[in-house]
């Protein structure tokens, strides 16, 4: 009879271990489970999105409130033209900025929303126009590598 509780134990254990390991598989895949409700859709263009992917979070304060949808190329502008699905709940003034942010020194891209102070909102199909692009490490360093490259001996 103990060795059935001790059985009993041990599957309950696995079962529980397996289901931890489902939603980290979740978590780091950036997949939900549930709909968070209704969203509309607005644009913001870029000069460069750096590794921001289609599903990346799009945040307000730390607060998510949507993701980014899909990702394209302007073939006018050949600026990337990024949609965000925003829940409907929350309402942003047509003058907010978007800005393309890193969690972390190498972590996942975010799309991160500044709120403006205009009266009227954005709505489906509408176009945050003011955005700052992605940082992108590499540039930066290489662009310190160069110009300390470019600096003669005996210069700091």
């Amino acid at each position: 009879m103990q060795a059935r509780g001790v059985e009993f134990s041990v599957g309950l254990f696995v079962v529980a271990g397996l289901l931890a390991l489902a939603m980290l598989a979740l978590k780091v895949g950036n997949i939900h489970v549930l709909n968070s409700g209704e969203t509309y859709a607005v644009t913001a263009d870029f000069n460069d999105v750096g590794s921001l992917k289609p599903k990346a979070p799009v945040t307000v304060a730390g607060v998510r409130v949507g993701q980014v949808a899909r990702i394209t190329v302007d073939p006018v502008t050949y600026q990337a033209v990024v949609t965000l699905d925003i829940l409907k709940k929350y309402r942003f003034p047509v003058d907010s900025s978007a800005s393309i942010q890193t969690a972390g020194l190498l972590g996942e891209q975010y799309v991160s929303l500044s709120p403006g102070g205009s009266q009227r909102y954005l709505g489906n199909g509408g176009k945050i126009r003011i955005t700052q692009s992605a940082i992108i490490l590499e540039k930066i360093i290489s662009q310190l590598l160069y110009s300390k490259a470019g600096q003669s001996p005996g210069h700091s």
